[in-house]
């Protein structure tokens, strides 16, 4: 295991969560579920923490109830190399939570993420400062990053 993993809370839906995690990115899977006994918190075999990886990087998630919430201050970027890919993140992630502005959204357990297209970056690098500008603008009016509009709003049409 790394020396740094990142821990998330949940209230109950860990094991869920990381179900669904596993099965939006590819090469990610659960490794281990350790169940509650009769002891502690919650019903005795339900999912006390879940280890999981994510495109081979590891995480943990606990059932650890209701005391703490996600918010924006952490996220999961999602770097993405098309609009199939852009598209598909969001439809997953947003079904249930909500849409951002700028690429971000919520999953319908709280957790914030930033769907990002490698062309995003690409376009915002480019050396002309009239291209970056106009990208950066089009950008900001967008919840859902679309390729195609920025490279319009980069060529200035």
């Amino acid at each position: 295991m790394s020396k740094v993993t990142p821990f998330l809370w949940f209230d109950g839906q860990a094991e869920e969560a990381a179900a669904f995690y596993v099965s939006l990115v590819p090469g990610s899977r659960i490794t281990h579920v350790t169940r509650r006994g009769g002891a502690g918190p919650g019903p005795g075999g339900a999912a006390m923490t879940v280890t999981f990886e994510l495109d081979g990087r590891p995480f943990i998630a606990l059932n650890g109830g209701p005391h703490f919430k996600f918010n924006e201050a952490v996220s999961f970027s999602v770097s993405c190399d098309s609009q199939e890919e852009v598209d598909r993140y969001w439809a997953a992630l947003t079904e249930g939570g909500e849409e951002g502005r700028c690429g971000w959204c919520k999953d319908r357990f709280g957790l914030s993420w930033q769907v990002t297209p490698v062309a995003l970056g690409q376009m915002l690098s480019d050396p002309d400062p009239g291209r970056s500008r106009r990208v950066m603008e089009a950008m900001l009016a967008m919840k859902k990053i679309d390729i195609a509009a920025l490279r319009k709003a980069s060529h200035g049409s």
